[in-house]
């Protein structure tokens, strides 16, 4: 036996009954003392008051928050732990891990995040083993169960996969387990991945109802500039596209895929779906899940939300094919409320069959929406640029109905 095989207490058993009330008492962590006078600190708003009264919450932890040295580490997942159980007092909480890749590289002597697809997928098959381990070791401290749910962006894009999912979260949660989400990075391609776990998390927030989705990672918020820069200013609340003039987003670390480019992307993302966000780092998680008076909030625009099936088409929806508009029917889809006809039609790429989601392209190639389309693609080819008179009286519904149209032109 390893020299250090007790020194951690490897052999901590995992509970096998479900949660009890009397489990012990967790209370939110303090932020480090260099943190507390940090421009991050101290704000007040009603979206803040909202968020910490939202009954059902998403948290995802960035890669350098679960790990040091290329590998798991049990020092901070014990603090956000605990963080995480004193915030189940009063919600429901799903947590949206990321970490697979970096935690898997130390065990396989990787010294620099791979590359190559095949040994990103070995780094996270051996880093998803060392995390759902890591997870439920420390929540048994609290007689909780974890619930592990692989996905993949295929997952998402189809119908069936996403209630599947749903369903497996929300019973997760019915039998007071916490499920732990993380992309399947053992089986997703390149072209067909999340691309980071900012934005998965948002489209988990959607898919479950979530009331708030809390963002953490290496930074306490949003500032203008690199935050090392003497002149970089805060930005505290993000209420519209306006309000991030100026600011300039970084990339992911040496451990991760998402930088805060990517936290505001999945941000906006998550309140256009109707879920309001707060984005601070890691080290913050106790205020940040107690009053939510720490780092940066996005609001949601009511007039604006979009429904789940729209969310779900626009965001997650596999695209069969596209259709190309004249800059007439652009302006009417663009518009919001109007079907798309076969008239406005120029193009139409791919071999769709009638019922998939397609891609809805401008006349310069832009991209300005999604939709279900009424007919196949060969069917579509001999009706495009035709008056809706001029069809056969069995052609003549619209290609996409309005109700099952949605455009990315009114963006927050």
């Amino acid at each position: 036996m390893p020299h250090n095989a007790h020194d951690r207490d490897i052999h901590a058993h995992l509970p096998l009954d479900p949660y009890q009330d009397n489990s012990p008492e967790a209370k939110f962590p303090d932020p480090p003392e260099d943190a507390q006078d940090s421009l991050a600190m101290g704000h007040e708003s009603a979206l803040r008051e909202q968020i910490t009264k939202a009954k059902r919450v998403v948290v995802k932890i960035g890669s350098s928050s679960l790990t040091d040295d290329f590998s798991v580490s049990p020092e901070k997942i014990d603090h956000i732990v605990d963080a995480l159980q004193a915030r189940m007092e009063v919600s429901d909480v799903i947590v949206v891990s990321s970490g697979a890749v970096a935690a898997g590289m130390k065990p396989l002597g990787l010294t620099e995040r791979p590359q190559d697809l095949a040994t990103k997928q070995a780094a996270a098959a051996v880093g998803q083993v060392h995390l759902a381990y890591e997870w439920s070791r420390s929540f048994a401290r609290y007689n909780r169960t974890c619930g592990q749910v692989l996905l993949t962006a295929s997952d998402a894009g189809r119908r069936d996969r996403t209630r599947n999912a749903q369903r497996t979260i929300d019973r997760l949660r019915i039998l007071r387990a916490v499920p732990i989400v993380n992309e399947n990075d053992t089986v997703a391609t390149s072209e067909m991945r999340f691309g980071d776990n900012d934005r998965l998390s948002a489209i988990v927030a959607h898919l479950t109802g979530a009331d708030a989705l809390f963002l953490l990672s290496d930074v306490d918020g949003l500032y203008d500039k690199n935050p090392a820069e003497p002149d970089a200013n805060f930005v505290d609340e993000v209420v519209t596209g306006k309000d991030l003039k100026g600011v300039a987003a970084g990339d992911g670390g040496k451990v991760g895929t998402g930088g805060m480019a990517s936290k505001v992307s999945a941000a906006r993302l998550a309140a256009r779906g109707g879920v309001p966000v707060l984005l601070t780092s890691a080290d913050n998680i106790g205020p940040a899940l107690e009053d939510a008076r720490v780092g940066t909030v996005f609001h949601t625009r009511e007039e604006r939300r979009l429904s789940a099936w729209k969310f779900w088409a626009l965001y997650s929806a596999d695209s069969g094919g596209t259709l190309r508009l004249d800059e007439g029917a652009l302006k009417a889809v663009t518009r919001g409320g109007n079907s798309l006809l076969a008239v406005g039609i120029t193009d139409v790429d791919g071999e769709f069959r009638a019922g998939e989601i397609v891609d809805i392209v401008g006349p310069n190639s832009e991209v300005v929406g999604r939709g279900e389309v009424n007919y196949s693609s060969s069917a579509l080819k001999s009706i495009m640029g035709k008056k809706t008179e001029d069809m056969p009286e069995e052609m003549q519904r619209p290609v996409v109905h309005a109700d099952y149209l949605s455009n990315y032109a009114s963006r927050l």
